[in-house]
């Protein structure tokens, strides 16, 4: 099946590596008539932004801090400015940060939610306001996290996070199906990205090795990559997936409920 989103104009967030760079490169692939990237680094989100440009989509970086409050409103007028009109946001930035419910601090509680929960909840208002007023429908994927089911213990704070979304994934979808927008989910599995990377040998200590092992404990014998997830997002985008909305998809290779 060929996907395409020929001349939408879509919003990515955290899309200057990882899940949601290979989400804007499958999306300028597809035809997308305009991109607007964002995240922290500015250098490489330039160099982002030039290469999706060249692939054929033209594309625009905005430098944003999700843990600004005021950047999802910012970020959606940067898009309208540019493009005049936002057919689709996509909200893969987030937090990964480790804090259980006994270490867990306020400080994480609040960087946490304001990442992975108030970004998006902000940045989907202001897109769907300006989707409504346009009246033409729209899409909206969130990046969520399988560990929204239940996170392992150092995930506390980050699974409530991501379980925060979910909700508002479905309450927006509910909210918002007669806009004909629609909003969607993916509750990622464990995936190989550079923050991953870095996270698990760097940080955690895990060392360099990390990948192999876990690749060789997994059922179909490694982790998801960026691009499998990226191609489950450009299909909820796409007009492909239908009127389908409110779907909290499991990607995943353990099935989820079972006994392992």
């Amino acid at each position: 099946m060929d996907i395409r989103l020929d001349g939408k104009i879509v919003l990515v967030t955290g899309s200057t590596q990882g899940i949601g760079r290979a989400i804007a490169e499958t999306l300028a692939r597809s035809g997308a008539g305009g991109l607007l990237v964002t995240g922290r680094d500015g250098q490489r989100g330039q160099a982002v932004a030039e290469d999706l440009s060249k692939a054929g989509a033209p594309s625009v970086f905005v430098a944003a801090d999700l843990a600004d409050a005021a950047a999802p409103a910012s970020l959606v007028q940067a898009c309208l400015d540019r493009f005049g009109r936002i057919d689709g946001l996509v909200n893969a930035a987030g937090l990964t940060d480790r804090a259980s419910l006994l270490d867990g601090s306020l400080d994480d509680w609040e960087r946490l939610f304001a990442v992975n929960a108030r970004a998006p909840f902000f940045l989907m208002q202001a897109a769907v306001a300006a989707m409504r007023e346009r009246g033409e429908g729209g899409a909206i994927v969130n990046i969520q996290s399988i560990n929204a089911h239940c996170g392992t213990p150092e995930l506390a704070i980050y699974s409530a996070s991501k379980g925060a979304l979910a909700t508002l994934t479905r309450s927006a979808a509910n909210a918002h199906r007669f806009d004909r927008i629609r909003v969607n989910g993916i509750n990622v599995g464990w995936t190989d990205t550079p923050a991953e990377r870095i996270m698990q040998g760097e940080t955690l200590g895990h060392g360099s090795g990390w990948i192999d092992e876990a690749s060789a404990s997994s059922p179909f014998g490694r982790l998801f990559s960026a691009e499998d997830v990226a191609r489950l997002a450009v299909f909820l985008l796409s007009d492909a997936a239908g009127p389908m909305t409110g779907a909290l998809i499991d990607q995943e290779q353990w099935v989820v409920g079972a006994n392992r």
